[in-house]
């Protein structure tokens, strides 16, 4: 109300010296700045009263530069739409409104390029007379409250250079994912186990329904280790945090794997319909940087492990050491004078050993 305000003090101004110093002609321009002001600020406070604005999301949750609609509707109040302008924090600039209806509606494609959780602060709209002498802004939470949007990590290609031929690629590529597995005795049949694992023998004696138990059973999976410590740079986490979710949706399609994140004592096996991955996505968009991943468990694992770190070095952790199967590490941006057996998502991955020559993890490119 500055505006309003300053005009209205000129006019007592002029009013004054009109009245001092018996100059009628003063008294026109008091008169009109006078009403100016008073006509200004009855304007805005008229019009904002009862003005309310809804804002609806499209989806709670987005991948990273996926398109999020958003929709803002706008409602009068006891007049209809003032001038002024609406304010959000999705707009790249104020949108005017549409004076003189009743209704106006905004739609917006918002995109995120960060994956974390996004609070939204509440819209608000700047209503002003024609002349922006007066303006008040008003604050308009949505009905629901404040708005929050959770931004996945973006899945990305895996690709493996100077390796053209896809059908091979894919092939391998199964071929990690299936853990080897052993007959290790047998155990009490349990509810929902498939007619390969039931012990014949002891149902056609009579005796107590068995199955098989196998060695390595559910260990043999390739592994995803995601270690988000000492990123040099905000966007090499987020890069290693792609990479991991990338390498974990890709290896779960080709036969299954498992996700280790900080501060879990065991991995979380991803089974090829992919039904346990979007609480896993929903985790990695809010992993912090400084969480542990705990290495105890991998003592005698049987599959491959894939160890994805923020921070670019040439040697993985000494606990990633004691698991039997082949090894790989995965950095952002890579490692001068070394080759890569593959890239995803801006990181690379190093081939380190590899105790069986049948179990090296093959990720060739391929959909993610």
């Amino acid at each position: 109300m500055r505006g309003a305000r300053d005009t209205g003090l000129l006019a007592l101004a002029l009013g004054l010296a009109a009245a001092l110093f018996d100059a009628e002609p003063l008294w026109v321009p008091a008169v009109a700045l006078a009403l100016l002001a008073g006509g200004a600020t009855a304007w805005v406070a008229l019009g904002s009263r009862g003005l309310r604005v809804r804002r609806t999301l499209s989806a709670r949750r987005v991948m990273e530069d996926e398109p999020l609609e958003v929709t803002l509707d706008i409602r009068a109040g006891t007049l209809p739409l003032p001038t002024g302008r609406l304010v959000d924090p999705l707009l790249d600039a104020p949108v005017a409104l549409a004076t003189g209806r009743r209704r106006s509606r905004i739609r917006i494609d918002a995109r995120f390029s960060r994956r974390g959780r996004r609070t939204l602060e509440a819209p608000k709209i700047v209503v002003s007379d024609p002349l922006s002498l007066a303006t008040r802004t008003v604050q308009l939470p949505p009905e629901t409250g404040d708005d929050e949007v959770l931004v996945l990590p973006r899945i990305e290609r895996v690709q493996a250079p100077g390796d053209g031929d896809d059908n091979r690629q894919r092939s391998r590529g199964r071929h990690v994912a299936t853990a080897e597995v052993d007959m290790d005795g047998l155990r009490p049949l349990r509810e929902g186990t498939s007619a390969a694992r039931i012990y014949w023998p002891a149902v056609a004696r009579g005796a107590e329904p068995m199955e098989r138990k196998l060695a390595g059973e559910g260990d043999g999976r390739p592994l995803i280790v995601l270690d988000p410590r000492g990123a040099s740079e905000p966007e090499d986490l987020d890069a290693a945090v792609r990479a991991a979710a990338s390498l974990t949706v890709h290896l779960a399609r080709t036969g299954g794997c498992s996700l280790l994140l900080p501060g879990d004592k065991r991995p979380t096996a991803v089974d090829p319909t992919l039904s346990g991955w979007p609480h896993l996505h929903a985790r990695l968009a809010v992993v912090p940087d400084n969480g542990r991943p705990l290495l105890a468990g991998l003592t005698g694992r049987r599959g491959d492990v894939i160890y994805v770190s923020a921070r670019i070095r040439s040697t993985p952790p000494a606990g990633l050491g004691t698991a039997a199967g082949a090894r790989m590490l995965v950095v952002p941006r890579g490692l001068a004078g070394r080759r890569a057996a593959f890239s995803v998502a801006g990181c690379h991955g190093y081939a380190l050993e590899r105790s069986r020559a049948s179990r090296r993890p093959t990720v060739g490119a391929g959909s993610p």
